[in-house]
């Protein structure tokens, strides 16, 4: 090998031992000893290790007080066991919101990404990674973002622990292809973890203790424009939420498609009455199609399952509902729910082809008053939950649906409960098969159905006698078809009654 080769080697080894090498922010002043501001020690080794094309920026032990720090392509902020990026209190050292062209039609919270700890825009080849943390060392809601990154690909955050963020704590706005897998998200005062129009996401491993929707996708018009959220699958999560444990909407502007969840438990983090454990919601326009949930277990949420098709319209001028169709929901098991589930479209607009399969609900029970039928419709109306009060059914309320299957579904009550276990209102084409459930106190029937065509019932049971099985209001007896449905002796199997009874409604929860 002649000289000049030799030198040519010597300077390729040495190029890639400098890109190669971990750039230690204690190199570039950062103290680490939780009262210096180490926001531009930091950004200096960010920097540094941006033009040498990217690499490693080590974060060793300590507690390191900081603004916003940008990240920059093909970097990996490495977080040693012990080291902590904390949020500085003196907002000035944060960027400031970002002045934007056209109205997001959102809260702060959901339209800006560049008041943050650590902020990443329009960056590619991006990780945050280790066994440290990232503090937004608040103590009530509102603040800087912890983690936010918008429109960015190729991203990675993996085994760190995000805690106290007074906004979002990890939070997506455009981005494609994403890993988020082994992170604890603690004690978050604001959502956990938010994909906003955002595709090709995978969550995984992940566990969630927030104050607010634990995860919730998105598909705001942060960008100033609609944009879908789609391919995402979310995996062996643990979900604590004051809200929604997994919660598709309330923005949703943008179209949702081709989501799974799934090997996931959820809880209820405090005794808020719009808790859901699955949020499915299409309010602002968005088409909802193709969505997968399967082999979860709940505990205390207030509602296990809440499909929402209404008209908001945020954004739209003027309104105009979008499409909810193609659920599936597999596998659930949810122990004390104060309110049933629902599934309900809007007039005109229904919601279609829904599958539950193999779904056993304990719910607390104890009512002792009758809901009436006609809950109020609430087209414009923010989706949540608890917008329709305590429903009158005691396991599920179903209105505006077409195509609705059900199999394998047990319900029981904690506490006796005199309202009917299912309800169905103004439903085409039902098929409810091998339904089991515990009978109602007083004379309300099991199932309620009401404006229903093209329904059959099949090998369902009782536990116990009621006085009546079925109640059929308004449909005809070719509408409604039973196949080998036993009842105990003494109940009959149905009742037609034409129009629907008067009833009176229930209290608020609580009220026994």
């Amino acid at each position: 090998m002649i000289w000049w080769q030799t030198a040519a080697l010597a300077l390729l080894i040495a190029a890639s031992g400098a890109l190669g090498a971990a750039q230690n922010v204690r190199d570039f002043g950062a103290k680490g000893d939780g009262s210096t501001q180490d926001t531009a020690a930091i950004q200096a080794a960010i920097d540094a290790a941006a033009k040498l094309g990217g690499g490693e920026v080590l974060v060793p032990a300590g507690r390191y007080m900081c603004g916003t720090l940008h990240l920059r392509d093909h970097i990996t902020l490495h977080l040693d066991n012990g080291a902590t990026l904390a949020e500085t209190t003196d907002l000035a050292a944060f960027t400031p919101y970002e002045k934007l062209a056209y109205n997001p039609h959102a809260d702060p919270e959901t339209s800006y990404f560049r008041f943050a700890l650590v902020a990443g825009e329009d960056v590619s080849d991006v990780a945050i990674v280790g066994e440290g943390r990232v503090d937004g060392n608040r103590t009530h809601r509102g603040g800087p973002k912890t983690i936010a990154l918008k429109n960015c690909r190729n991203v990675t955050i993996r085994g760190i622990t995000v805690e106290n963020s007074p906004n979002y704590s990890i939070s997506f706005l455009g981005c494609d292809w994403v890993v988020v897998d082994g992170v604890t998200v603690r004690h978050a005062l604001a959502d956990g973890i938010d994909p906003d129009c955002s595709r090709y996401v995978r969550i995984s491993n992940c566990f969630v203790d927030s104050a607010d929707d634990a995860i919730c996708l998105k598909t705001s018009l942060a960008l100033g424009e609609r944009r879908s959220t789609e391919h995402v699958s979310i995996s062996n999560c643990v979900l604590a939420s004051s809200n929604n444990n997994f919660k598709l909407g309330t923005e949703s502007s943008g179209d949702f498609k081709n989501i799974s969840l799934t090997g996931c438990t959820m809880l209820r983090r405090t005794l808020q009455p719009d808790n859901a454990g699955i949020a499915i919601e299409s309010v602002d326009g968005a088409n909802v199609d193709g969505i997968v949930v399967s082999n979860v277990a709940m505990q205390n949420v207030y509602c296990p399952i809440f499909i929402r098709l209404g008209n908001r319209g945020r954004g739209l001028n003027p309104p105009v509902p979008g499409s909810l169709q193609n659920v599936s929901i597999s596998n659930i098991v949810a122990t004390g729910p104060s309110n049933a589930s629902s599934i309900t479209g809007i007039p005109g607009y229904p919601v279609k082809h829904v599958a539950l399969d193999d779904i056993r609900v304990l719910s607390n029970g104890g009512w002792s008053a009758v809901g009436k039928l006609a809950v109020p419709e609430l087209v414009n109306d923010y989706p949540d939950s608890d917008m329709f009060g305590i429903l009158p059914a005691s396991a599920l309320f179903c209105r505006h649906v077409e195509d609705l299957t059900i199999r394998g579904l047990r319900t029981d009550v904690a506490k006796p409960d005199v309202r009917p276990a299912l309800i169905f209102s103004d439903i085409h084409s039902l098929d409810l098969a091998a339904f089991h459930t515990a009978s109602s106190k007083g004379d309300e029937p099991i199932l309620w159905l009401d404006h229903v065509t093209d329904a059959t019932l099949a090998a369902c049971r009782l536990a116990a006698p009621a006085a009546v099985f079925a109640r059929i209001t308004a449909s005809s007896d070719s509408d409604v078809r039973f196949v080998d449905c036993t009842v105990p002796k003494g109940t009959k199997l149905k009742t037609r009654e034409t129009p629907a009874r008067k009833q009176r409604a229930p209290g608020k929860e609580g009220s026994k």
